[in-house]
């Protein structure tokens, strides 16, 4: 393999990789270079790559296992679990908010690979934050506030899409959008499972009530939170080109793609891998040796 090139773009989080070849089949040591970057900086571009859909999917596929089809987006012929996000102005984006992908589940997903494929000639920028660099930042004071506290995380701004056409005093269907995607409560510092770094776990999109508080401590508390893990120090921004991949750690990391192109498209295809499967690997080899 070529030894690739890796430039680190800010302190934190992101770095930009080239000299990796991905056409298929992917070799082992590229896979395992790509898992060790992915680690290392939290989220990774790699530009003027070219791939077709079978080939961003055995990607996905050296990293764990890639996500069911999505039952809302679209997905690209003959490859349902290939995620279309075709959006312009007269179908706006739905994504434009600091998130950590459908923490509302009990077990989010590992990653996420996206792929450009029309840009539109300015705007659409990506932007990330490193959890883990936010948690460092805390002041210890407030590490230790949030040490054991929990969150419910809820559909948050997917509430609108359940809203639509109710009458005033009515909410079935959002009672039943929340039975639909569910709820889910977690730790306000989780660690992570390869690195071992603590991170705050919590985002402005579905985060919604810290468990055993007030209301308005609760809010109190997030506003705080969600201040300090958006500040730029902890971001990374990526403006993208044509044929150029991202790969993030969504376990670590929140992302925010901006809706600033209308009425110009963007397209980009995409496929979530729900586990990271060196780390169950590793994690079933540590059970059979304490059994």
């Amino acid at each position: 393999m070529i030894q690739p090139e890796i430039t680190k773009l800010t302190p934190v989080i992101g770095a930009e990789i080239s000299g990796i070849e991905l056409s298929p089949p992917i070799p082992v040591d590229t896979a395992e270079l790509i898992y060790q970057l992915l680690m290392e900086h939290q989220v990774i571009f790699l530009r003027d790559v070219y791939i077709t859909p079978t080939a961003q999917l055995e990607l996905a596929e050296s990293l764990g296992e890639p996500e069911q089809p999505h039952p809302l987006y679209p997905h690209v012929p003959e490859h349902p679990r290939v995620m279309v996000m075709d959006f312009d102005g007269k179908n706006p984006q739905d994504t434009n908010v600091w998130h950590t992908d459908v923490t509302y589940k009990g077990n989010g997903p590992f990653a996420s690979i996206l792929y450009s494929r029309i840009i539109p000639p300015v705007g659409g920028d990506t932007l990330w934050a490193s959890l883990c660099a936010a948690y460092d930042a805390l002041p210890e004071g407030i590490k230790s506030e949030i040490a054991n506290l929990r969150a419910v995380n809820d559909l948050g701004d997917f509430r609108n899409n359940f809203i639509i056409g109710e009458p005033d005093g009515n909410a079935d269907k959002l009672n039943q959008g929340y039975l639909k995607m569910g709820s889910a409560i977690h730790p306000l510092v989780k660690r992570h499972p390869v690195t071992g770094r603590k991170f705050v776990f919590c985002n402005p999109a579905f985060t919604v009530h810290v468990e055993g508080m007030k209301a308005t401590d609760s809010a109190r508390l997030l506003t705080y939170l969600f201040s300090h893990i958006t500040q730029p120090e902890f971001q990374v921004r990526l403006r993208w080109t044509e044929n150029m991949i991202a790969i993030w750690d969504n376990r670590c990391t929140m992302h925010n793609a901006l809706y600033d192109y209308a009425p110009h498209r963007r397209v980009v295809h995409r496929v979530t891998v729900i586990n990271d499967r060196r780390a169950d690997q590793q994690q079933r080899t540590e059970l059979k040796i304490v059994s």
